[in-house]
């Protein structure tokens, strides 16, 4: 069952010269192929997320450029007693903000308003370090690649001028800590060890001022769910992959999503014809950014997923109780 959409193979450049998207970078990458050459001032925006759930917390870390600003922050909640520990940061102009142009290389940093953020990236993995002092919140830790791990790499095309390459990287191993003010916390390594993961969200692109996206990622024994919405929508090209054993299997099918936005918790369904997928909800965590014409709100909650998907070679993969989050955001940029 492979999907219509076009694989890249190859490194490719994702602006030509004069900044306007390169037609050739349109399609999608089992690894990072794009170099994110982004020309100018004005509508582009860089980010590195990394969500980290461990069996006793779910932890954000996002270093952001939106051109006129800098949007960092930090975040912990602990799924045992319900704390969470948060540090946001505005930068004006995202001053002293480093983004390399290829995901898995190269050094992103950012400092400000409270929180540093550093991220070194070599062959072999990922190194973070997180810091909001005043909250208390420190982390350290590596994220190992994995040999023949596989990454979901899309570029979505709006138009010539508007237009977004994301690296959706799910499903990778995490070892290191964590200290809140509640005390430090080992991150892998231990008995529990294998219930710890990484999610990777590198973006790199050119927006229009409104958009609203879903997003959803999981992990599990030898499964992870990558699943997009409502950004991708008329645009040929989707965000969505079921990985097994490392290996994704690209779904080209818009999904159907259905949840309560006057009820977060209540159960999400988020359905097509090679994915059904329930997800139970146990924490919501809201954003809210008001910067005049400029505001950002989001609703991402951590809970299960449950249902099935289906590979390219049309095998139905059953899975349980799979760990991440879902979320719904609403941006004016």
């Amino acid at each position: 069952m492979p999907t219509h959409e076009r694989e890249i193979t190859e490194p490719v450049d994702l602006c030509l010269p004069d900044g306007r998207l390169n037609q050739d970078a349109v399609g999608w990458t089992r690894r990072p192929l794009h170099r994110a050459n982004l020309r100018g001032w004005g509508r582009a925006k860089r980010w590195e997320y990394w969500g980290i759930v461990t069996p006793r917390h779910i932890i954000g870390v996002v270093a952001s450029s939106i051109d006129y600003a800098g949007v960092h922050g930090v975040y912990a909640l602990d799924r045992e007693t319900g704390e969470e520990t948060a540090r946001d940061a505005v930068v004006p102009f995202a001053r002293g903000a480093v983004f390399p142009d290829r995901s898995g290389e190269g050094e992103a940093s950012v400092r400000g308003g409270g929180v540093a953020v550093g991220i070194r990236q070599h062959a072999g993995g990922s190194h973070l370090r997180a810091l909001a002092p005043a909250a208390g919140f420190d982390l350290d830790v590596e994220i190992p690649l994995e040999d023949g791990h596989e990454s979901l790499g899309v570029v979505i095309p709006w138009g010539r001028r508007r237009f977004q390459y994301t690296v959706k990287d799910v499903g990778r191993p995490v070892t290191g800590r964590l200290r809140l003010p509640s005390g430090e916390h080992e991150i892998g390594g231990h008995e529990n060890g294998e219930d710890a993961f990484a999610v990777l969200d590198h973006g790199r692109g050119k927006w229009p001022y409104r958009m609203t996206w879903n997003w959803a990622a999981a992990s599990g024994p030898g499964v992870a769910l990558q699943l997009g919405g409502k950004w991708t929508d008329g645009t040929g090209m989707t965000e969505n992959a079921v990985f097994v054993d490392g290996r994704l299997h690209k779904i080209g099918e818009e999904l159907r999503w259905g949840y309560d936005r006057d009820d977060w918790l209540r159960p999400w369904t988020i359905n097509g014809p090679r994915v059904e997928a329930e997800f139970r909800p146990f924490h919501e965590k809201v954003s809210r950014t008001e910067l005049g014409i400029v505001g950002t709100e989001t609703h991402q909650c951590f809970g299960h997923f449950s249902g099935r998907a289906r590979t390219d070679g049309g095998t139905w993969i059953e899975f349980d109780g799979l760990t991440g989050w879902a979320e719904e955001a609403r941006q004016r940029w």
